[in-house]
């Protein structure tokens, strides 16, 4: 059987450097990357830890939040560390994956050729362009409260960032849902949740759903807080007000804001072509980016064995799944048909691409 690795990370170091311009790199932290490693699938990313070998030769890295080992080629630095690379999720890849040429594995990865390959979540890796040393921050910016978060858990912190809606930028996995109006707040290369404060003050309220105000700079104080993987801001009444970019370092310059990609499904359950489905069971969709719920209706189709079927959906906005339902079960031994057609939007009004599932049931 294939080892479980449910709570190992592997980082790797890269065989060759993309000629193409990067895309913007995301700080991140070990709990994030494990929690959510659909949505940073193939993603460049950087974490920051203690780096230390072991008696058996392994290398870790520990930041808090988890302790990952590092595979890399070459020396790695004993220490506080940047970890710099593209994270992998080795079953969310096949075999045949161009980016996994070269590799041994069985001796990198710890797979046993033998077995079937990994579930998503199985096994993970980042594959580094660069390790190096680093220093502990003193100031609790947005950046070094993601890569730092034990750091400054706990403790009340005053934050300046750019207003980002309700993760309109998709910069972020998932959202805490404290609150009705929970917003996020984004340096150049980290995002942070602020909940339980409104974006509103006496000369100004933000939209959380347009991005007509994610130019504005805002200045709020809070407690940081952390858990599933996430860190947010808890905001302190009386301490939101708007502010301008700060221009007295690199790390704080003013950002150009990109366009986000499209939403996409992450992944389905049932799987595509999966047999032997229960009749009882509904269909969980999970998507990369937030859905407006209202664009579901009338875009939503099942067909069983080419017959249309009596559907319910339901959506939960905190983990982006959309759930199927089938009041009247399905039929045995048929062909079941999932269709998200044209005209389901992200929560920024982009489209999602239609997307298609196939699965067969069980028998009675």
């Amino acid at each position: 059987m294939m080892r479980k690795h449910s709570a190992l990370l592997l980082v790797a170091l890269a065989a060759t450097v993309s000629a193409q311009a990067p895309a913007v790199r995301r700080a991140t932290n070990v709990a994030s990357l494990t929690a959510f490693s659909a949505f940073y699938q193939a993603r460049p990313v950087l974490i920051v830890g203690t780096i230390a070998q072991q008696d058996n030769g392994d290398v870790r890295v520990s930041d808090g939040t988890g302790a990952l080992r590092i595979i890399a080629k070459g020396d790695t630095p004993d220490g506080l560390g940047e970890v710099r690379g593209d994270f992998w999720d080795i079953g969310r890849m096949n075999p045949e994956d161009p980016r996994l040429a070269g590799y041994d594995l069985q001796r990198t990865f710890h797979m046993d050729p033998e077995a079937a390959w990994p579930r998503p979540g199985q096994i993970m890796a980042l594959v580094t362009s660069t390790v190096t040393p680093t220093t502990t921050p003193t100031s609790p910016t947005i950046r070094n409260m993601v890569l730092f978060p034990s750091k400054f858990v706990g403790e009340h912190v005053t934050v300046t960032g750019q207003f980002a809606g309700r993760n309109l930028l998709g910069e972020l996995p998932d959202a805490p849902g404290k609150s009705r109006y929970d917003f996020v707040l984004r340096s150049p290369d980290a995002a942070i949740w602020v909940t339980n404060m409104r974006p509103k003050g006496k000369d100004f309220e933000l939209s959380l759903d347009t991005r007509i105000d994610t130019g504005r700079w805002l200045e709020v104080g809070g407690i940081l807080q952390q858990g599933r993987g996430l860190q947010w801001l808890d905001a302190t009444a009386g301490t939101l007000k708007l502010t301008k970019a700060p221009v007295d370092s690199a790390a704080d310059a003013p950002i150009r804001v990109s366009i986000a990609p499209p939403p996409e499904v992450l992944f389905s359950a049932p799987t595509a072509d999966e047999t032997d489905v229960q009749l009882s069971t509904s269909t969980r969709v999970q998507f990369s980016r937030d859905i407006d719920p209202a664009t579901f209706k009338g875009h939503v189709r099942v067909t069983s064995d080419g017959k249309d079927t009596d559907v319910t959906t339901q959506y939960n906005a905190s983990g982006r799944v959309l759930e199927i339902h089938f009041p009247t079960g399905l039929e045995p031994f048929s062909k079941v048909v999932v269709e998200l057609q044209e005209g389901i939007l992200g929560a920024d009004k982009q489209p999602l691409k239609p997307w298609t599932i196939t699965f067969n049931t069980a028998g009675k």
